[in-house]
Order: structure tokens, then sequence, then C-alpha cells
């Protein structure tokens, strides 16, 4: 008899937002929730979301074996994949060990869970999740950026995550690509993030189109206050000259840093993901341009930018990916 297909439970745990699904490690998510986070009433009321949450996707469905339970969390993780620290847009966390903070909430609720509670930072996750389901499938080694209200980085090495020496490698949001640039949130000066993150790209198109003619004067609010990357994406899609620019200067800003990248690396191959990668090829087409001029030409070989096309989905899988890869390493491990 064949063996049982397995399953997981995978979050994503996002600061307005949460997200819960069962995933069949082949097939995917089987089906999700999504509750509001909670976020400023305090990590007991998040984590208690979180287990409600679980219990939630679980009821009506019995698989055989849960594997684990892997979170994707915004900010640091600890090396052992046990604690987050200080993430942002969660306030009043410090140091929190989820699986000894979730394993009695999932136990009040009837859950049984055959395998360990895992964290790992969410872009992190995000990478895992287009690595076995997404964009990233071709590619045994690449590099993920998303492009969100923050910019995040991941980095693929043989469809294993490289972590570094703490757990923290891959923060490409935080790498500048000009020492006396603006500084993003925190508080590096011309990190790729005080360019391309949702706030600042959303602050730069104000001042640049106030006084440029744009649809995004009918769509984005009286002085262009309400613009988003999203306002600009819909205006090029109608044929927006200014937007387009726009988001060519961010596709522009995104290539040199990728050259930077690819040449540290040598890895050759990028997704990127996020809300703001929506704009698709009007951002990434000036980034592909941009980065041959970054990149040494016998390092040119093979240079591919590609867009995620799962969206959110990517966090989900990611983290229930991480269970997967636990139950897989066991006999390894002994």
């Amino acid at each position: 008899m064949a063996d049982a297909p397995l399953h997981a439970v995978g979050v994503d745990l996002g600061g307005t937002n949460l997200k819960v699904a069962l995933v069949e490690r082949e097939g995917g998510i089987v089906q999700s929730v999504s509750r509001p986070t909670g976020a400023e009433r305090g990590p007991d009321h998040v984590l208690d979301q979180i287990a409600d949450g679980v219990a939630q996707v679980l009821e009506g469905a019995a698989p055989p074996e849960i594997v684990g339970v892997g979170i994707g969390a915004p900010g640091a993780v600890s090396l052992d994949r046990t604690t987050v620290r200080e993430p942002p847009n969660l306030p009043e966390w410090r140091d929190v060990h989820l699986p000894d903070a979730l394993g009695p909430r999932l136990a009040a609720r009837g859950v049984a869970v055959d395998g360990p509670v895992i964290v790992e930072n969410d872009a992190n996750a995000a990478a895992l999740g287009s690595a076995f389901y997404g964009a990233g499938r071709p590619f045994d080694s690449f590099v993920m950026v998303t492009l969100g209200t923050g910019v995040g980085g991941a980095i693929v090495v043989n469809d294993r995550l490289f972590r570094g020496s703490t757990g923290a490698a891959g923060e490409i949001g935080h790498m500048s690509i000009d020492y006396e640039g603006p500084y993003d949130r925190a508080g590096v000066s011309g990190a790729i993030e005080a360019y391309l993150g949702q706030r600042f790209l959303s602050h730069h198109a104000r001042y640049q189109l106030l006084a440029r003619e744009t649809h995004l004067h009918q769509t984005a609010g009286r002085d262009l206050t309400d613009v988003t990357p999203q306002h600009l994406h819909r205006a090029a899609v109608a044929g927006d000259p200014a937007a387009r620019e726009v988001l060519a200067w961010a596709g522009h800003k995104l290539g040199v840093l990728l050259g930077s990248v690819v040449s540290l690396l040598d890895i050759r191959k990028i997704v990127v993901g996020g809300g703001v990668s929506q704009a698709g090829d009007y951002l990434l087409d000036p980034a592909r341009e941009t980065i041959e001029r970054f990149v040494m030409p016998p390092m040119l070989d093979g240079v591919e930018i590609v867009r995620e096309t799962r969206g959110n989905e990517v966090a989900l899988l990611g983290a229930a990916r991480l269970a997967f890869e636990h139950h897989e390493d066991r006999p390894a491990q002994g």
C-alpha cells in the first residue's frame, strides 16, 4: 500500500492579518483561513489567533499525520528556528519562543501535531515556497526578493535556504546602493528599501508626479495623497507615460542592487515577489536592462529575473515546507 500523503500546517504571520493553511506535500494548499492579527492587543492575543487559525483549518479535515507547524514571521529569527526577536509591526514582542508559546494553546484546542513548531523569517519562507511550488521550481539556486511594505530577501542554494552564521542572511532590503541616499526603516543610508518599500515608492511617486499630467490625478486622491504602487501599475497598463517612468526608475534601482547580488553570490537566477512586483515587466524590464551594466560580462551568462506569480500563497507553502524538510531530514539526523 502506498504511503499516506504528508500534511503540514503553514502560517504566514503579518502585522495586519495572519493566514493559516493545511498543505499536502505534493498537491499544495488543501484549505486556508485568514484572521486579523490584532497585533495592537499584544503577543498573547496574537498567539491565541494563531492557535485558533490552526484549529480552524484542521476542523473537519482528518489527515492521518500532521508532520509539523511552520510559521513565517517578520523580523529576526534565531538560528534554531524557535524564537522571534522584536518583529516589526508586532508591538510588545521581545523574544518569543513559539514552540513553548503555541504548544499548550494547540493542546487546549484539541489540536494534535506529530511534529514540531518551526519558525523562519517570512522572506525565507516565501523563498522555500517558490522553490518547491512557485516560480523558483526550475532553479536549484536562486535569490528571492520580496517587494512589499519593506524589501526582504532570501538565498536558496541547491533547494535549501542559506541562513548565514546566525540565521539572518539575505537581508537584501538593507543593502545600500548610495551611501548618501535616503534612510530606510532600519536607519541604513541609501538602502534599496528606501527606494522600493511601498511607503517610500509611493512618496517618491507623489512628488515626481504632482505637477505632471497623469491619470493618477483621477484615481489617487487630491494631490496624489493616496497613490500606491498598485495605482502606478494600473495607470501604466492604461498607457500613462508618467506612471511608467516612475516604475522604470524603481526598476533601475532594483537592477543596480541585483548586479551586486549576482557579483557577490554567483547566483544568476532572481525571483521577485511581493505586492509591488505586480507591476510586472514595467518594473522588471528596466531591472533586466540595468543589471547588465553592473555585472562583469563573464558573469552575465544565465542571468534571469522572473516574477513570482503565486502571490502570498508562496509564504504559506514555504512555511509548511519547513515542517516537511524537518520530517525528511529525520533519518539523516538519526
